[in-house]
């Protein structure tokens, strides 16, 4: 396999590199990384290197890890390419966090480009017993909801290295379990009103030399779940 993706200034992480091969008129494509900004551009670059005789297109996504609203252009570029070409492209071996993403746009989770999650969708006949969807129903429903999850997502990667680091300060200072630092910082959080993040940033703080004591509200709540666990 060879890579396909556009060069890139020394020092920039590649959050997507596709590699190609192509065999009897049969190429396949496997990108790596994440479906993030950028993302359709690299697979242009990638399908404008093949060759023009080339009579389908094969995505193998088992190593894209994450992957957010933009890889739905990613899609779009792959299912123009299919058109222009007049040649058949799957994308399929989805997992993971995109497929969940797959699963709120409304496409087929095996190989999207069989699904259309951009077609109108008739309207449902109305019914004597019908009663109103609470299901995100419509692609700009879908849309929205698919956005909330990635960034719901993003935020819990973002906050997981700082809770570990809490859980641990815990488990050294109390002697607790891991399991027993994530209660103890859970019902701190819910006790103080005080997102989970913040209550464990201010515990690893709390570790470091000179650090600054947490806030009054969190270290009452964490005296309180600290002594419901008898430490």
């Amino acid at each position: 396999m060879t890579p396909a993706a556009p060069p890139r200034l020394a020092g920039t992480p590649a959050t997507l590199v596709i590699h190609s091969r192509v065999h009897a008129g049969r190429a396949l494509l496997v990108p790596r990384g994440e479906l993030v900004h950028g993302c359709a551009d690299i697979l242009a670059e990638a399908l404008a290197a093949l060759p023009a005789d080339v009579g389908r297109v094969d995505l193998d996504m088992g190593d894209v890890v994450f992957m957010d609203t933009a890889g739905l252009r990613f899609l779009d570029q792959l299912g123009g390419y299919s058109h222009r070409q007049a040649v058949p492209a799957t994308a399929t071996n989805w997992h993971g966090q995109p497929l969940r993403i797959l699963e709120l746009a409304g496409l087929d989770t095996t190989d999207p480009l069989r699904a259309t999650a951009h077609r109108p969708e008739p309207e449902p006949e109305p019914g004597p017993e019908s009663a109103p969807s609470t299901a995100p129903t419509g692609p700009a429903e879908r849309l929205h909801v698919l956005q909330e999850e990635v960034d719901q997502l993003r935020q819990a990667i973002a906050s997981r290295p700082v809770i570990d680091q809490a859980r641990g300060v815990l488990m050294a200072l109390h002697a607790c379990t891991s399991e027993e630092a994530w209660h103890i910082l859970r019902e701190a959080s819910q006790l103080s009103n005080t997102k989970l993040r913040t209550v464990a940033a201010a515990v690893t703080a709390s570790a470091e030399s000179d650090g600054p004591p947490p806030p009054a509200e969190v270290r009452t709540a964490l005296r309180t779940a600290l002594g419901r666990l008898g430490r």
